[in-house]
């Protein structure tokens, strides 16, 4: 399915400001400030400044939260996006409620203890984000995540994602097990021209116990779409 952009020049807009950049620029404005989140519940909480607004919106990153203070930006990052920003690209710090750094492993054990596919779906959001798709939350449609190309006001998202575990993992989430599960979620996607992207997750006997599987798994991608029989390879022939 060929990317729908929203309105004329929106494809020029994205080529000219790679969103490679954008999140490069992020990085480097949130490590020179020495960022600091909050970590409250299932959700991590950071206050912004203008710049770094203005990167997080372009690079979706976040959900800005409206407060009483005008003068101030804060934004909450899900699960996913708080460790990536923390482990991968290492340029923001999450303390708890007692101003105490979680250090890596705290925060992966703390996060899985929240979410028991936690380990799973960060490797997915990480995956893609990595092949630089901006990665939002799926919900509205019924998956995980679903992916664009670029920022979601200049193109429409491609890809609904499913995220699946595989070897240790036990498919907590307990999605696609019968054929009726396919069939809606197949249907579902085609009525929002949207396809339907299912990332298999192997722990590869890790186990997902600590950050240190992340250099070890395997991730498995698969299109999945809707064959209609009135199809034709070819034309029909004119009599």
């Amino acid at each position: 399915m060929a990317p729908r952009w929203k309105g004329k020049g929106s494809e020029a807009k994205a080529l000219a400001d790679p969103m490679s950049n954008i999140v490069l620029q992020l990085q480097s404005s949130l490590t020179q400030s020495n960022a600091q989140g909050l970590l409250s519940g299932s959700a991590v909480l950071y206050q912004a400044d203008e710049e770094q607004t203005d990167l997080l919106n372009r690079a979706c990153f976040g959900r800005p939260i409206l407060t009483a203070e005008k003068d101030k930006q804060w934004f909450q990052f899900g699960m996913e996006e708080a460790f990536y920003l923390l482990y991968h690209l290492n340029c923001l710090k999450i303390v708890d409620g007692q101003d105490c750094e979680k250090n890596v492993q705290e925060l992966w054990q703390d996060m899985k203890s929240q979410k028991p596919t936690f380990p799973e779906f960060y490797i997915a959001y990480q995956h893609l984000r990595l092949k630089n798709w901006v990665v939002r939350p799926g919900s509205q449609y019924g998956v995980d995540f679903v992916a664009y190309r670029h920022h979601p006001a200049l193109v429409h998202s491609e890809y609904a994602v499913l995220v699946l575990s595989e070897g240790g993992g036990s498919n907590e989430n307990g999605r696609l097990r019968v054929w009726s599960d396919f069939l809606c979620t197949i249907r579902l996607c085609g009525s929002v021209a949207k396809t339907l992207l299912v990332l298999t997750v192997n722990d590869n006997g890790s186990g997902f116990v600590s950050p240190s599987c992340l250099d070890s798994y395997s991730i498995e991608e698969r299109t999945v779409t809707r064959w209609s029989p009135e199809q034709c390879r070819e034309n029909p022939a004119k009599v």
